[in-house]
């Protein structure tokens, strides 16, 4: 059922590949599934150290203002203008027990980049958006053009933090209005289980697992397949993180490089987190080129009043968290 998927090698210098943090894409490996065309699996082609840094943006500066998260909603904006400075020293701090009160970064749950994905209306418009990050950006288009998708442009994120209680219902991203382009998926920290299904929301699906550096491309006839993620599980290693988070950024990074070297006060708050959860960025192109959204009527501009529960609607209504 799994073969090997060709990559399109000569489209990313191996200059590129680096300073995005990846290695030559002639030393990726890359898998497809029997029945699911247009689907790739490419397990960790991060180098060394690399993952670090993506963990750390998307706790230390992708929720940061003006993008948009799940607290937006229930605090005032001046209480969510710096999640990590707020969670930094009690993430750090943290024991082994539940019972102890959870931080603002880990009640986080998810973030918009670029053009933010309105969670009632389950749509993206022109007038609610923010400069989507140039790092994640450049990673992206690496990523999408050594699967054969030279071109790519990465204008909206959404950004998912799982806990072991976490879990994100099937589910179809369709709301892009270019399903020709590629949804990337890039996972750091626990494991998961991810199922892909098919066109129909009753269609048995296939479960594989995702564990950290993994990248997950779903296009063509994957494009919009039914996925779902039931189950976030610890490191299959045994040990508190996965080794290939343990390993430190080479010191001589190369010219034009996006990744930055992390300090080891920020790794640990980032390992702490870490240890109990699992982060996803899912990256897509939302507008061919030239294509502009079509004219909205009686629409309140931002579209930006998601409820936690709506949340949970467009996962299918299970993506579950105990309370905080």
């Amino acid at each position: 059922q799994v073969f090997r998927s060709e990559l399109s090698v000569s489209s990313v210098s191996d200059q590129d590949a680096y300073r995005a943090g990846l290695q030559p894409i002639s030393q990726w490996k890359a898998y497809g599934l029997n029945g699911y065309p247009g689907f790739i699996f490419i397990p960790n082609p991060f180098l060394p150290g690399c993952q670090r840094h993506w963990v750390k943006q998307c706790l230390k500066l992708y929720p940061q203002k003006p993008n948009v998260c799940n607290l937006d909603l229930h605090m005032a904006p001046e209480k969510t203008i710096d999640l990590w400075g707020q969670s930094k020293e009690q993430l750090r701090r943290k024991g082994s027990s539940k019972w102890e009160p959870k931080s603002l970064l880990e009640k986080l749950r998810w973030v918009t980049l670029g053009y933010h994905y309105n969670w009632d209306t389950k749509k993206y418009s022109a007038n609610h958006h923010t400069p989507f990050p140039s790092d994640l950006a450049f990673l992206s288009e690496q990523v999408a053009a050594a699967c054969g998708f030279r071109g790519f442009q990465a204008q909206a994120g959404i950004l998912n933090y799982y806990h072991f209680d976490s879990s994100l219902g099937i589910h179809v991203d369709e709301s892009e209005l270019d399903h020709s382009r590629p949804l990337l998926s890039f996972s750091f920290g626990q494991s998961s289980i991810f199922l892909l299904g098919g066109l129909r929301r009753e269609e048995a699906p296939t479960a594989m697992f995702m564990h950290s550096g993994d990248i997950m491309v779903m296009s063509g006839f994957s494009r919009l397949l039914y996925h779902a993620v039931p189950r976030v599980l610890p490191n299959p290693e045994g040990t508190a993180l996965p080794a290939c988070l343990d390993q430190a950024l080479s010191s001589d990074l190369p010219v034009g490089s996006v990744i930055e070297h992390s300090s080891e006060e920020d790794w640990q708050v980032c390992a702490k987190y870490l240890q109990s959860s699992r982060i996803n960025m899912t990256i897509r192109q939302v507008l061919a080129e030239d294509q502009q959204f079509p004219e909205e009527c009686g629409t309140n501009g931002k579209g930006q009043a998601p409820s936690e529960d709506s949340h949970r609607q467009e996962s299918s209504r299970a993506k579950r968290h105990k309370p905080n």
